[in-house]
């Protein structure tokens, strides 16, 4: 097996031709979703699947620039059960932190399964439209990463922006035009939301997360 590392904290693992996306596991012999965990030395990692995260696929399209560090200090909004949030764990590392926002309880009772075996990942019960709620509970962060299926998306992400982001940081999200307006073309329902985010963000990135998701949009921005 060949590694090759990332531009962030994490791998490219190349195995009989196929090169896939990994990241080093901070709970040895523990899987979040069913994940292939493969080994050299004493190392291990869990393979990323794009097809069940929205950050895995846009890395996986060429996202350029990751700014989940090792060390990072980030907010995730939408953690659901897991998943996505524990790669970002494992890429943080020990001394980062994962803030893990979730609305939905069942969602919230597989995420703290997770968090027990990951101390940088404090899940927090909560609504990301109502930040206030959680303000005690962090400080401010480096990166905010949103998976929301909700129609005010931008509102969220701009709302924990202005609360908990560090000047000229920077935030992702995954837009989802279906949940936004289904009876637009996505590309109507981008065009809004770029242009809500204008006065708030500088916009870095922009991609499409096809064939992994349809309807998606990526962005990495940095706040103004």
């Amino acid at each position: 097996m060949r590694i090759e590392k990332g531009a962030s904290n994490f791998y490219w693992l190349s195995e009989g031709g196929r090169k896939m996306l990994a990241t080093r596991n901070l709970a040895p012999g523990r899987r979040v979703y069913g994940e292939r965990l493969l080994k050299d030395g004493s190392t291990e990692y869990r393979v990323w699947d794009p097809n069940r995260s929205k950050l895995a696929a846009a890395i996986m399209k060429g996202l350029r620039e990751v700014p989940i560090k090792e060390g990072s200090h980030v907010l995730y909004l939408g953690a659901a059960s897991g998943t996505t949030s524990s790669h970002v764990s494992d890429i943080v590392g020990k001394d980062g932190t994962v803030y893990c926002v979730e609305f939905a309880p069942r969602s919230m009772r597989d995420l703290v399964t997770v968090c027990e075996s990951r101390p940088n990942m404090l899940p927090l019960l909560a609504d990301a439209r109502q930040p206030q709620e959680y303000a005690d509970k962090l400080e401010a962060v480096d990166v905010i990463y949103q998976d929301v299926a909700q129609p005010d998306q931008s509102a969220i992400l701009i709302n924990n922006a202005k609360l908990f982001l560090k000047a000229g940081q920077y935030a992702l999200i995954a837009v989802k035009s279906q949940s936004i307006d289904v009876t637009k073309k996505p590309s109507e329902v981008y065009e809004t939301v770029l242009a809500e985010f204008e006065p708030h963000f500088e916009v870095v990135e922009k991609l499409g997360l096809e064939p992994y998701e349809k309807d998606h949009l990526f962005l990495l921005l940095r706040v103004k």
